[in-house]
């Protein structure tokens, strides 16, 4: 392959991102919009200029949050993206803006949150430096320096978010390289960004305040890919995690002071035609925690957590594409011992791949969780794909809150069994490679624990369902 073609592969799939939607198979986002604002513009030499705008109507029953969580939920979104990026050369210059707006949230509803609310943020704003055999003959790397966005190995520990309304951003360093053999290095020092407003008022106004970063929230490390191991692909990583309280006790931000060490590795076969494919993902977790963010608590004690993802699946040589396969995820959950923490943290990961929607609904998380599962896809052509999935929900630790929910029995006399969910989701190109409906269902058949346990809601199973249009440009 000709150097610059290979420099073009490798900023492909590691610089920061610039998309914001999933899309269905054989649409990627590179191909171009029927209309592109970069044609608009006339074509300008050596630019990159292209957007998203995703509205979402999403609508909740059977609340499995605790009160005050209202019993019923419902929530219009909006989500626009616009990215630019100058190549002189050997530089690039690059930037994207966020817009993340929420309307007709509920009294007391989870939409109410920065997760939900980011308008007009500068998100990213970097440069990007370009370097062939730099680190060795028949290599190619990248520098970038400043505020980016980052996928990260299975995207489980970081992530540049797709389903939640706001996305995760960064400021710092990061250094990419790749060999000929399609080995690759990652290297970063980053200061996660704090979304703001974090106010209730200015949540519910869809204020314009600018993110924050500081020394007090700190994210490095590094990860290494190896091609054509035992038929696939290993990562192996490790990441730290400094945090500590800023600003003052009345108007700062208050954390659990954090000092973490995530070290992990992951196998993965990606999955095609006629092939078994699989993924074994294990991640431990050490370090010194507070047991909550309260200003009173400053008592440190140690972290040990662990989280371990499994998958087994076939993809038949059909004209559907048919793939079948079998999950199994275990996080740790925090024992009944104050003198120790043991809940895994997933750090700035998503999670909407592994466990249905967030927003709204994202009752299931990498925390306190046993969950075995099947899942069923198709794509029948690059127009649409579908699929369907099963998981029975279970409790690691009785006496630790269940996953993302909040519902917890301290006696641990409610058991271990959560429940079962059941997912479906739909993806349609009502304008190929312009613009993309994505539609889901989430059913939770609550549990023992999720019915029982003393601040468990009395409202029956939870139903959820959204529908997302997003238009390219």
């Amino acid at each position: 392959m000709r150097r610059p073609a290979r420099i073009a592969a490798l900023l492909g799939a590691l610089v920061p991102a610039a998309a914001s939607a999933q899309v269905a198979p054989g649409q990627a986002l590179q191909q171009k919009p029927y209309f592109a604002l970069y044609e608009v513009l006339g074509k300008p030499e050596n630019w990159k200029i292209h957007g998203t705008f995703r509205p979402r109507v999403e609508g909740l029953g059977g609340q499995f949050r605790p009160a005050p969580a209202p019993a019923t939920n419902d929530l219009f979104s909006m989500q626009a993206t616009l990215f630019a990026e100058y190549d002189t050369g050997p530089v690039r210059i690059g930037g994207e803006i966020f817009d993340s707006r929420a309307y007709f949230q509920r009294r007391n509803s989870n939409s109410i949150a920065t997760t939900e609310v980011n308008a007009f943020e500068l998100g990213q704003a970097y440069l990007g430096f370009d370097m062939a055999d730099v680190a060795g003959l028949g290599t190619v790397s990248t520098l970038t320096v400043g505020r980016f966005t980052q996928n990260v190995g299975s995207r489980r520990l970081i992530a540049r978010n797709q389903f939640r309304n706001t996305i995760n951003a960064f400021t710092g360093i990061a250094y990419d390289w790749e060999n000929a053999a399609k080995d690759r290095l990652r290297l970063f020092y980053t200061l996660p960004h704090y979304r703001l407003p974090d106010d209730r008022a200015g949540i519910l106004s869809n204020s314009i305040e600018w993110d924050q970063e500081s020394l007090d929230t700190q994210l490095f490390g590094g990860i290494f890919t190896k091609a054509g191991v035992l038929g696939g692909i290993l990562e192996a990583y490790g990441y730290g995690l400094l945090e500590r309280d800023s600003g003052s006790q009345l108007e700062g931000i208050q954390t659990r002071d954090r000092r973490l060490f995530t070290p992990g590795f992951r196998l993965y076969r990606v999955p095609k035609p006629g092939q078994f494919d699989h993924e074994l993902e294990v991640i431990g977790q050490v370090g010194v925690a507070r047991n909550t963010a309260a200003v009173t608590d400053v008592t440190d004690v140690p972290v040990t957590a662990y989280f371990v993802h499994a998958e087994a699946g076939y993809t038949f040589k059909a004209a559907w594409t048919p793939r079948l396969s079998l999950h199994y995820d275990h996080a740790s959950g925090d024992s009944a011992n104050p003198n120790s923490y043991t809940r895994f943290d997933t750090l700035y990961g998503a999670r909407r791949f592994d466990y249905g929607p967030t927003s709204l609904y994202g009752a299931v998380q990498r925390a306190n969780l046993i969950s075995p599962g099947i899942r069923f896809e198709i794509a029948p052509d690059p127009d649409w794909d579908a699929f369907v999935d099963y998981r029975t929900l279970w409790l690691e630790n009785p006496t630790d809150s269940f996953a993302a929910t909040g519902v917890r029995d301290r006696t641990g006399r409610s058991g271990t069994f959560a429940g079962h969910q059941i997912e479906g989701r739909l993806r349609y190109w009502l304008v190929p490679r312009s613009v993309v409906l994505d539609s889901g269902v989430a059913y939770l058949l609550k549990g023992d624990v999720l019915r029982n346990a003393p601040n468990a809601p009395n409202t029956g199973d939870t139903i959820y369902g959204y529908m997302t249009t997003t238009f390219f440009f």
